[in-house]
Order: C-alpha cells, then sequence, then structure tokens
C-alpha cells in the first residue's frame, strides 16, 4: 500500500527557510547584503512570495518565484536605507507558500530582521601563564596506561571532531531528498522499494538539513 501525502491545509504547511533571522550593522558594508535560503523538500513544485514590514528598507531579488521538487533558491535581501534612525528597530519579512498554480496559502515562515550600530569585535582577555613548582615523585611510583588509571563510571574522554560528522550528516539529507517520493510516478523507478521516502521522511530530512546547515556556518 501506497504511503499518501498528507492533505494541504491552508497554512498548515512547513516552510523551511535558513536562516530564520537578519542582523545587519551600520559601520560594516558586507553585511548589507544577506541571503535567505528557501527549500522544497516535497514532491510538486511550490510558489513563493516575500513580504515585508518595511518594504521601504531593504530590496529584494526575485521576492516571487517558484521551486522545482527537493530544490532550493536563494532569495538576496538587502538593505538600502542604513541610518541612525532605523537602528535598533525589528522588521519582518513573510514568505507565503502556495503550491504551483493555485493562489491559496499552505504555509508561511517569518524572518526577523535588526539594524545594529556596530559588529562587536571585543577582543579576549589576554591570558598569563605562570610556572607551576616542580612535584617529586614518590619512590616506587611508576607512569601507567590511561586505561589503568579510568575511574570507573566516568566515561574517558573523546577527541572532539564534529566536522568531519556533520558534514557526512549534511550529505546523507541531502541524498536522501534526492530519493524518489512515494508517489506512483515515482515507483517506476529502477531504486528497490525501500529507498523511496515517504513525506514525513523527507520533511525530517529538510528539517536535520538545515541544522546542519546554520551548525556548518557558524563554524
Amino acid at each position: 500500500m501506497l504511503n499518501t501525502p498528507p492533505p494541504l491545509i491552508d497554512g498548515k504547511l512547513p516552510v523551511f527557510v535558513f536562516p530564520t533571522s537578519l542582523t545587519f550593522y551600520s559601520d560594516d558594508q558586507s553585511s548589507h547584503k544577506q541571503v535567505v535560503t528557501l527549500y522544497n523538500p516535497y514532491d510538486f513544485a511550490i510558489r513563493f512570495k516575500v513580504l515585508c514590514t518595511a518594504p521601504r528598507k531593504y530590496s529584494v531579488v526575485d521576492s516571487e518565484g517558484t521551486i522545482k521538487p527537493r530544490c532550493c533558491v536563494d532569495i538576496v535581501v538587502r538593505h538600502t536605507d542604513i541610518c541612525i534612525n532605523h537602528e535598533g528597530i525589528r522588521d519582518k519579512f513573510r514568505i507565503h507558500v502556495s503550491e504551483h498554480g493555485q493562489k491559496k496559502v499552505l504555509g508561511r515562515k517569518d524572518v526577523l530582521s535588526v539594524l545594529l550600530p556596530t559588529r562587536e569585535k571585543t577582543p579576549p582577555p589576554e591570558e598569563h601563564f605562570e610556572s607551576l613548582p616542580p612535584m617529586s615523585m614518590s619512590p616506587g611510583h611508576s607512569q601507567q596506561p590511561l586505561v589503568h588509571r579510568h575511574t570507573p563510571g566516568r566515561p574517558l574522554p573523546v577527541a572532539s571532531g564534529p566536522g568531519v560528522l556533520v558534514v557526512c550528516i549534511g550529505m546523507v539529507c541531502i541524498a536522501a531528498l534526492m530519493l524518489p517520493g512515494p508517489t506512483q510516478g515515482e515507483k517506476n523507478t529502477s531504486l528497490p522499494e525501500y529507498l523511496h521516502l515517504s513525506l514525513h521522511q523527507k520533511l525530517i530530512a529538510a528539517y536535520i538539513l538545515g541544522l546542519v546547515t546554520m551548525v556548518i556556518l557558524r563554524a
């Protein structure tokens, strides 16, 4: 029995956007243009439209458009009115999503925006190191392997290496989004049936991919 996607209810379709907030800085010209990525993990094309509470302060390239199934688009947002009077004011972008060829809004997502006067660049405090007093080793005391000195019930320290793991998870999510969906037409592909992911599985993969992207960009 095929898995059928849930009915598309007005305002209930999850919208996947990254990032969910934009911060502009008056003294940093490179921050005056930022990119918002809108994902479509579904098996059908969707249309999007970007609205704003302060349209005179921003310029949005391609504020309307269509996203093909299992694809994404980059929306370029420029702050065009940098002045002291706008600093600290929080604006909001709202992204409406509808099925291609339909006018009914199926989902919406808000992206916050704020202009700050300056990017904080606080230098780290200078660290001062001093020599430790020498400590003689007691007679008969010898060094032991780390495994013998491990305290029961306390896990051994593990070398941190989240970079490779995060990248692997992102690649797995991208591969999952590219796999065929549960529709009847895609069942005719040469892939085994267990590689046909359901809509809910693709939603989970898209959500995890957004989190992985945020971790990579903040690293």
